[in-house]
């Protein structure tokens, strides 16, 4: 059975790119899911007097673990000035610093969302050119423009023709892990 890992790009406690998140794999019926919540993964601003002093911490040899051992795995990046938020960053530099590879052959189903009408597509943007670099297969990507607007908790996405795009999108994905 295929195993998928899915989670936000965010370590915000209130982040609306994991409900998102948490929203999709509810979809996923017949693959074994892996929900983590980054709100439990601090790490520390990378440099390399870090990695040096510190090495690497248990939590980013875990995600790494769990990253390399899915095959699939679904992010929904959050946006700060029209960029990936500098946590979802960090998190990259550690984990390229680990393992160059550490999406070597994986499908990846890349979303985004925010308050705001572009639904984060700068963010999405930027990590569709850069996890390629990781060895990601960028299956397909989704972005869901005004959040508030568009996502209900307890129905999902409300606007149909964005549940459409939603669920095609996942489905492309799936039909490759």
């Amino acid at each position: 059975m295929s195993t998928i890992l899915a989670f936000a790009g965010s370590n915000s406690s209130t982040s609306i790119n994991f409900k998102l998140v948490q929203y999709t794999v509810g979809l996923i019926g017949d693959k074994q899911v892996q929900l983590l919540n980054m709100a439990n993964y601090p790490f520390p601003l990378y440099s390399e007097d870090n990695e040096r002093e510190m090495g690497f911490s248990n939590s980013l040899v875990e995600l790494r673990n769990y990253i390399m051992e899915a095959n699939g795995i679904i992010i929904s990046v959050n946006e700060h000035n029209s960029n990936p938020s500098a946590y979802f960053k960090n998190v990259l530099d550690w984990l390229s610093r680990l393992e160059k590879k550490f999406l070597e052959d994986t499908e990846v189903l890349l979303m985004s969302t925010s308050p705001g009408k572009r639904g984060a597509i700068g963010s999405l943007e930027t990590i569709e050119k850069l996890l390629p670099r990781f060895g990601a297969n960028i299956s397909t990507t989704f972005s869901l423009p005004s959040f508030y607007e568009n996502f209900d908790p307890e129905k999902g996405i409300t606007d149909s023709a964005l549940a459409e795009k939603h669920k095609m999108a996942l489905a492309q994905f799936l039909s490759k892990v």
